[in-house]
């Protein structure tokens, strides 16, 4: 592994695995919370898609509707079971926003975490004298005119 990391010149990365690492593990508590919330409303959306469409669509069973609510809402859509009743249709394109707006959450949650990681991190603090922004998050000064910067 480590001549593969040579070869490959993978080393000078470590430091920056390190920290993403970190922030996986901080952000690990808040993304399990996520995804149990969304296998909570796959199974709610599955039962019900169950019960609106029923067997003629193809939905046999609750877990049948389950798998469907994970097809559609991962954005994967294999075709292979489609609501037909306009209720059903209404509910597949509430789930089909639902998923998009899903994957945009765990990148969040590691975004917030990467930043409070690095010290070094850029914020949008607000110079009171200046009113220029980007600060690094530990600056007591400001980095156009040297103004002190209020603390958060």
């Amino acid at each position: 592994l480590l001549r593969i990391f040579r070869i490959l010149k993978l080393a000078q990365y470590i430091n920056e695995a390190r920290t993403l690492m970190t922030a996986l593990r901080a952000s690990s508590r808040k993304i399990s919370i996520f995804l149990g919330t969304v296998l909570t409303i796959q199974l709610i959306v599955g039962a019900l898609m169950y019960l609106i469409e029923g067997e003629a669509s193809g939905f046999t069973s609750i877990p049948q509707g389950v798998y469907w609510a994970i097809v559609t809402m991962t954005t994967v859509g294999y075709g292979d079971i489609t609501p037909i009743t306009p209720l059903g249709k209404f509910l597949a394109a509430a789930v089909m926003v639902t998923g998009y707006a899903i994957i945009a959450v765990p990148t969040g949650i590691v975004v917030t975490e990467l930043n409070l990681v690095r010290p070094d991190a850029i914020t949008t603090r607000t110079c009171p004298e200046c009113l220029s922004e980007g600060h690094a998050t530990e600056a007591r000064f400001c980095s156009d005119c040297g103004a002190r910067l209020e603390l958060e």
